[in-house]
């Protein structure tokens, strides 16, 4: 038997990824400004980012290494020093956002711009703006949020305030809170306090050590002792002196959080023990207390909403892009690392090209692809509607918040699935730190909680579907007038598109897999709400209902994008239009079950009727992956901003990961301190029982 010739399996990686490039057949210049919306932005970003690279500070290689509070210490000097950067180069907005969002770090200033400046804008009466907004706009004072987003895409830097949510006893159910703000017309004060232990504010993102100032949610106290609900107040926390904790405050860090995750943030508690701030300190564009103690009431329950919508909205494509990373990373790894039988040549097979591999990470990268457009439709739509709101119209309002409730909850969703999903595609290696998606997974983690929990939002999904279908069925709302994330509920009408006949080739038709998922989402919800008062469901039918729901919506989206893919060269728009049909194909199938359940697909007694739509996946998968690399290169990600050993540009993964494991400290001792006082002792009793036992036995 010949000999198979020997592989330099370090040098082949190279081969391998170069080889992958020249396979693609799209231009990755023109699908990278596609993704980032312009040639003029990618130059931005490239821009920062040689700045930021030249930073020492900036380094990421050693960040694994750090104990918490060197994590934390660590941060403080990064936000420090891009503050500085901003100064020194005049940066806009946009460009100081950028840069945040480029060094992917967890800090405590995270929501600083993201939260705090909006909900300054949007509910800051004039009174305030004018006494705070500078210091608020220049950084001047800190503060931050309750359990809200720290994803790196939303970094953001300076001062540090806080939003104080979220309790010790009570989080998602906001009209429990117990913090109180009484009003004192006397003083024309609002006298803020913790009644209980469980009032204690908890979670609350820079608030441990770094916050000098908050917004504080407590429920409003009249003269009368009318309880009028939460309403929002700035408070000064710390001294602008010193930065001890002013009188009757108590403040501190929750603690470590779950896995590590978040060890650069201080998420912190407080307490008010009657904290006495001046009436112009609430929050009252909208609701406000008059000097006589008189409230005045906002022209819609739900305009406190604002910050928390804006939020939502920006971690759409944050998700998209977060995903971006998992798939990059571990696509460039499978496609240079090698398993299996040799080929004739010597040469293990590829684990991206085995079934079991690009199944998994191909609908990840079309995921990536559709939230990042996606994201740009949310926050548009979002704009629009608080354009409105400044002129009090609340129209918009209900829809929106129920619109991105059911994103938020689906995009996290698939976010956390997919990152752990992209680390176990890289076997045992993908478990190292060094590989970068257990940091970026852990830090991902409690978006499901974050901004709502998403079980929670999927109940205020259900409710707001449930109450349109009334209106349709009962002919009281035209479904003309169906706002566009309902549109699905157009199909109820006696006039509506049937539902598509399924068969092989509705999988290759774009306008019937869309339509196929509204006419799903339509025929949960009727007959939801067509279900008796008395009527038994199931346990999980508004899980199952919300993402029915946001899913229609998403694939409508979904077909408008490749509808306008007509922009692109044809290569280019082929590619791109390939992973939004993935996209559909993968929700399709995930969506069997209630397919089936509605009756939209038939068993017929003939063959396994999903069967088609399972090739269909395959078949445009291995269309996909000539393309897959020159695909993750749009993303523009450069080994700087991935940091991560498996994901470099180059491919030389193996190299990268002996060099990274060469910087652990551990391995600066040839012989371990913990050899003399623990190990040593316990070899030598090991030794010399074995000895005694060796003994006893040569006499016997």
């Amino acid at each position: 038997m010949a000999q198979r010739p020997r592989v330099d399996v370090n040098q082949q990686t190279v081969a391998d990824m170069k080889a992958a490039r020249s396979q693609t057949s799209i231009s990755v210049q023109t699908v990278r400004n596609y993704l980032y919306g312009g040639q003029q932005v990618w130059d931005m970003r490239e821009r920062l980012e040689k700045i930021l690279v030249q930073e020492p500070l900036f380094d990421k290689q050693h960040r694994d290494f750090l104990g918490r509070t060197d994590q934390y210490i660590r941060a403080a000097a990064i936000i420090n020093r891009l503050d500085e950067l901003r100064r020194m180069h005049s940066w806009s907005e946009e460009e100081y956002s950028t840069a945040s969002s480029l060094l992917s770090e967890v800090m405590s200033i995270t929501l600083h711009d993201a939260a705090f400046q909006p909900v300054f804008l949007g509910q800051g009466s004039p009174a305030l703006m004018e006494k705070y907004w500078e210091l608020v706009y220049e950084k001047g004072i800190q503060g931050y949020a309750g359990f809200r987003s720290v994803l790196p895409e939303l970094c953001s830097l300076g001062s540090f305030r806080c939003y104080l949510q979220t309790e010790l006893g009570h989080g998602t159910n906001v009209a429990r809170l117990e913090t109180t703000s009484t009003y004192i017309p006397e003083t024309q004060e609002f006298e803020i306090n913790s009644p209980s232990l469980t009032s204690t504010k908890w979670w609350i993102g820079a608030l441990g050590k770094s916050a000098t100032h908050g917004i504080v949610q407590a429920k409003l106290i009249l003269p009368d002792g009318k309880d009028m609900g939460p309403h929002l107040f700035f408070v000064q926390l710390r001294s602008l002196e010193d930065h001890r904790p002013l009188q009757g405050i108590t403040v501190g860090d929750i603690g470590p959080k779950a896995s590590g995750g978040m060890a650069a943030q201080d998420q912190g508690f407080a307490r008010f023990d009657h904290v006495r701030i001046p009436r112009t300190n609430m929050f009252s564009k909208f609701a406000e207390v008059t000097t006589e103690g008189n409230y005045i009431q906002p022209p819609h329950a739900k305009l406190s909403y604002g910050g928390m919508m804006y939020i939502r909205a920006t971690m759409i494509p944050s998700s998209g892009w977060t995903i971006a990373k998992a798939a990059t990373i571990a696509i460039r790894y499978t496609t240079v690392r090698r398993q299996g039988k040799p080929d004739a040549k010597g040469l293990e097979r590829q684990v991206l090209t085995y079934p079991s591999t690009y199944y998994r990470l191909l609908p990840i990268l079309s995921r990536a692809f559709v939230f990042i457009e996606l994201g740009r439709y949310t926050i548009k739509a979002l704009t629009q509607m608080q354009q409105r709101l400044a002129n009090r119209d609340t129209s918009l309002l209900p829809e929106m918040h129920a619109l991105l409730c059911g994103l938020k909850v689906f995009v996290t969703t698939h976010g956390i699935v997919d990152i752990e999903t992209a680390r176990r595609s890289m076997g045992g290696h993908g478990f190292s730190a060094f590989a970068g998606l257990g940091r970026l997974y852990i830090d991902y983690l409690p978006s499901a909680t974050f901004e709502g929990d998403n079980f929670v939002l999927d109940g205020q999904v259900v409710r707001a579907a449930t109450k349109l279908c009334k209106a349709v069925l009962s002919s009281k709302s035209s479904v003309a007038e169906l706002p566009l994330p309902s549109a699905y509920l157009r199909l109820l009408s006696a006039t509506s598109e049937a539902p598509p006949q399924v068969t092989a080739s509705t999988w290759h038709d774009v306008h019937s897999i869309v339509l196929l998922l509204e006419w799903r989402a339509a025929l949960m919800v009727k007959n939801f709400t067509q279900t008796p008062a008395d009527g038994d469901v199931d346990a999980s039918v508004n899980q199952r209902l919300a993402k029915a729901v946001t899913e229609a919506f998403v694939a409508a989206q979904v077909g408008e994008m490749i509808s306008n893919l007509a922009t692109l060269p044809s290569e280019d728009a082929k590619a791109v239009g390939c992973l939004y049909r993935l996209y559909l194909l993968t929700s399709a199938e995930s969506a069997l079950v209630d397919l089936l359940s509605v009756g939209l697909i038939r068993h017929t007694g003939a063959g396994d009727p999903t069967q088609d739509l399972r090739l269909a996946i395959k078949t445009l998968c291995v269309e996909v992956l000539p393309n897959v690399i020159g695909l993750t290169d749009a993303f523009g990600f450069s080994d700087w901003s991935l940091d991560s050993a498996l994901g470099v540009f180059d491919g030389r993964v193996y190299e990268t990961l002996w060099k990274r494991a060469q910087m652990e400290p551990m391995n600066k001792d040839e012989v371990t301190p913990a050899y003399a006082p623990y190990i040593r002792p316990m070899l030598q009793r090991g030794q010399a029982a074995a000895q005694q036992k060796m003994k006893l036995k040569s006499r016997l």
